[in-house]
């Protein structure tokens, strides 16, 4: 896992609020998989062929991506445009920079993120 968990944990009660709130993060709504709870979470979304790709920064084992993956779906609000997404799944870093326009800034590689989430728009 590229950041500590500890990290997104302060991220998640500190940084998220304050991304909501400026509007200048796309920002993914999804159904927690046990609570049943709607969550809004902030992060960065490039656009690929037919759907979203996301920079994994905490691993594919986070509860947002554990509870998309669950749903199958989620709704994704870019630019104040709603779009429902579906299909998550994990691709690695080939398959994700093979997506990617050639201007998206690829992450560094010291933060060692090999996890990328693609979703379709349907």
């Amino acid at each position: 896992m590229p950041m500590p968990r500890w990290w997104g944990h302060v991220n998640k009660r500190v940084f998220n609020p304050h991304a909501l709130r400026s509007g200048k993060w796309a920002v993914l709504t999804h159904v927690g998989r046990s609570s049943g709870m709607l969550y809004r979470t902030p992060m960065e979304a490039h656009p690929v062929d037919g759907g979203y790709l996301v920079v994994l920064v905490y691993g594919s084992k986070s509860d947002w991506v554990r509870n998309v993956m669950a749903a199958g779906h989620a709704k994704l609000t870019v630019g104040g445009e709603d779009v429902e997404v579906t299909a998550p799944r994990v691709v690695t870093e080939a398959e994700a920079f093979e997506a990617l326009a050639p201007d998206v800034k690829r992450p560094p590689k010291s933060l060692r993120i090999k996890e990328f989430l693609r979703m379709d728009v349907l």
